[in-house]
């Protein structure tokens, strides 16, 4: 295991992702990918046929995450100002629910996240959380130029919810921007009655599979730590 610092970069513009990562002391940069993800899916489904959803979580994943690798190897090789340390372990996430074997995301707009609701209410869903990992660091500093991946997946139980409910929801817009149309750690965690798995899988980065991760490219968590 390295006995020098790690840095990490999140290739996600979430800020449930971020803010989960901070609070477990570690934080991260951040570039935000230009992955188009439904064209990503159709892509790989038009080679491999349809995909399970903890596939389709993993695959969009592994696009962001070389996504922004491909941009910061390009701005190195244009010797661009990116400010980023040498030192980085390049992280892509991305989350989508499962519910009647259907793969969601975020709602296309606010009619989509009432219809979601209407279907999730009293009802269970699974949240799969697909992350893959790009070691940039230099073999000089321990750097292996590995990629390693994974997918964490939780079941959410959903509370019963009237129309009403749903419709306030809806109309404060958080649910147009998360996966699954809800958050566990904002406006929607009283509609939320019980999960099975890992908390962190359900914000958006599993921190439990992140640590396993970065042990499997020889980095310790406490070396990613900032804090």
């Amino acid at each position: 295991m390295p006995s020098t610092p790690v840095s990490l970069l999140l290739a996600s513009a979430s800020p449930a992702r971020r803010t989960t990562l901070i609070a477990a002391g570690v934080t991260p940069h951040v570039r935000v990918s230009t992955v188009d993800e439904d064209a990503t899916v159709a892509s790989a489904e038009a080679v491999n046929g349809p995909l399970e959803a903890p596939d389709v979580a993993l695959l969009l994943a592994r696009a962001k995450a070389e996504d922004v690798v491909s941009t910061i190897e390009a701005e190195e090789a244009d010797a661009a100002d990116q400010g980023l340390p040498d030192d980085l372990l390049v992280l892509g996430c991305d989350s989508v629910l499962e519910l009647d074997g259907e793969v969601h995301g975020k709602p296309a707009d606010a009619a989509e996240a009432v219809e979601r609701w209407q279907r999730m209410r009293g009802r269970s869903g699974v949240l799969h959380t697909g992350h893959w990992l790009v070691d940039l660091r230099h073999p000089d500093d321990g750097g292996t130029g590995g990629m390693v991946g994974g997918t964490a997946s939780t079941t959410v139980h959903f509370a019963q919810l009237d129309d009403d409910e749903i419709t306030a929801y809806v109309a404060t817009g958080e649910p147009l921007h998360v996966a699954g149309a809800f958050t566990i750690d904002g406006l929607g965690g009283p509609f939320v009655a019980a999960i099975e798995g890992d908390p962190s899988t359900v914000v958006g980065v599993s921190l439990p599979l992140l640590r396993e991760l970065v042990r499997g490219l020889g980095v310790a968590w406490h070396d990613l730590r900032t804090a």
